[in-house]
Parts: structure tokens; sequence; C-alpha cells
């Protein structure tokens, strides 16, 4: 089974729900388990004029569902999971107003992610985007990161779409911000690793962080030094700073590793899988951002106050 998986640029709410109703529909006759992820005002619109159908549709504000991209990911897992042996038929609108660059790339990656982590689910995915209302970059990555595209009455195969681990590794390689001059270093040396959890900690009560963001933190980081120590080559150490309200953590080892642009990115089916590590650690943090090339293996983390 397949994933159909299309963008949809709209103009007005009259265009959005001449298309999101017949689709939601299509999707109760199918007998698939059906989800509309939407913003409002367009959630209300589309309870009301579908309300015949009472629950057997399942509403998410897209303000809520939408707040993390690897959690987002994580809950469409679920949605897939446990809808099984039926398959998702749904409307998923992203959020793109309130993320700063780092966050929106982060976004147009999940997006591109979707055809890997759903490709043989057979789930049909109906992706809106407000063409008179998003930035020309947004509307430009949404054609790059859908294989189908709806746009001005043509719906079919999107020539421009780009396979997610060629899109991932373009990601990476725009990133390469270097460290500030301030940042503090901790080397890392022996197993035991109670020296940095106590360290991050100290950094993260001075940066105001809450108690529980602060525990992921510190847990993440640890995960990422505990698998510098096991797989990484010395020296290695931790480099820590802010950015504004970001704290920031860097974890690094001389070792040459070439991963692949999705690593980490691809929820695990298992504990014992190669990547749960990195994919946890994904989950702790706002940003996890990974670099690899000749002059080491480098792990970077933020958490957002």
């Amino acid at each position: 089974m397949t994933l159909e998986h299309r963008a949809f640029l709209y103009k007005g709410t009259d265009e959005f729900l001449s298309v999101a109703v017949p689709y939601l529909e299509s999707g109760l006759e199918k007998d698939q388990a059906v989800v509309a992820v939407v913003r409002e005002p367009h959630l209300s619109a589309l309870r009301d004029v579908l309300t015949v159908h009472g629950e057997t549709i399942q509403y998410f504000d897209s303000a809520v569902f939408y707040q993390h991209p690897v959690h987002t990911l994580r809950d469409y897992q679920t949605i897939v999971s446990t809808s099984m042996p039926r398959t998702v038929c749904a409307l998923a609108e992203p959020v793109w107003d309130g993320w700063d660059e780092q966050q929106t790339q982060e976004w147009i990656r999940y997006e591109s992610l979707i055809n890997v982590v759903f490709a043989g689910s057979g789930a049909r995915a109906l992706c809106p985007y407000d063409s008179g209302e998003l930035t020309p970059h947004v509307l430009d990555e949404a054609r790059r990161t859908h294989p189908l595209l709806l746009h001005d009455g043509r719906n079919g195969v999107n020539e421009e779409y780009v396979d997610p681990a060629t899109f991932g590794a373009g990601c990476d390689r725009a990133r390469r911000p270097g460290r500030p001059d301030g940042a503090e270093y901790l080397p890392i040396k022996g197993t035991d690793l109670h020296e940095l959890r106590a360290f991050v900690a100290e950094r993260a009560l001075t940066h105001g962080l809450a108690r529980q963001p602060a525990q992921n933190f510190i847990t993440a980081v640890n995960e990422v030094a505990a698998n510098a120590l096991q797989h990484g080559i010395p020296p290695m150490g931790l480099w820590t700073w802010r950015d504004d309200a970001d704290l920031v953590c860097e974890i690094g080892d001389n070792g040459f590793w070439q991963p692949s642009p999705l690593t980490g990115f691809i929820p695990p089916d298992s504990a014992l899988q190669r990547g749960f590590g990195l994919w946890t650690v994904r989950l702790l943090v706002d940003l996890m951002e990974l670099r690899a090339g000749w002059d080491g293996t480098f792990v970077r983390l933020r958490v957002r106050r």
C-alpha cells in the first residue's frame, strides 16, 4: 500500500471547503479512518458542514497538534497504528506562523519526512496551504516536499518534488553555524557522566528552564554523550552557550561518520532498533542538529526558555 501525500494550494475559505469537504467524505465512503487537523476558522466551518456525519470524523486544531515536528510525526504514527486494519484519510494543515527561521525549516523537513515514515501505510494525506497568506518560500517548499499537487484545478504528479534523502541532505548542508567565542567547554572523559549532568543542570537552572524541560534536556545531553563514548573517537567534549531564549549544548568527538540525512528522524519500531536513541533525543528537545564531516561528529541540542 502506498502513501498519497498531496499539497493543496488554495485561496479563501470557499475554495478550501470546496475541496476539503468532498475529500473527507470520500474517506468515509472508502471506510478509512478520517481525521481533520486544520486551523480556525476552517475547523469550525468543517464541523458545521459535516455535522451530519457525527463522530465518524476526528477533529483536531492545528494550533495544538502542530507544536513540535517530531511529536507531530509520533502522533500521526499513533493514529495510523491504532486505526489498523483501516487506512487513514487525513486533512493535515500545518502551522506556519510564529516560527523563527530554524523552526520553519524543521517543519518543512517534517513535510518531506512524511513520505518516508508513512510510505507503506496506504494513508491519504491532503495538506492545505493558503497561497493568499503564506510566504513564497513556504509555498515553494510545499511543492518540493509533496509528490502530488492540487492547485488551480490541476491535480496530479508534482514535477518539483524532491525525494526526502536528497531534500534532507540539502537542509544539512545549509546549516553550518559556528560556536560563539564565549561558549563554555567541558571535556568528556571516562564513562561516568555525573559531572556532565551536573554541569548541564547548573546551566539549565541559570537559564531559567522549568523543571521538566530542564530534566528532558539533561537526559538528551546524557544520551548523546553516552553515544559519543560508545561509538566516537577521542577527544570529545561538550560546549554550551545561550542564544537569546535558547540554551544550546553541542557534543562533539573526533570520529568520521557519514550518517543518512534521515538519521534519527524515522520513528523506530522498538527500543532495540538502531536509531532509537537519537529519535528519543529529538522528542526531548526543541531542536537537534547533526553534523558530521572530516573534522568530527557534532550533535547540537536546543531548548527554549
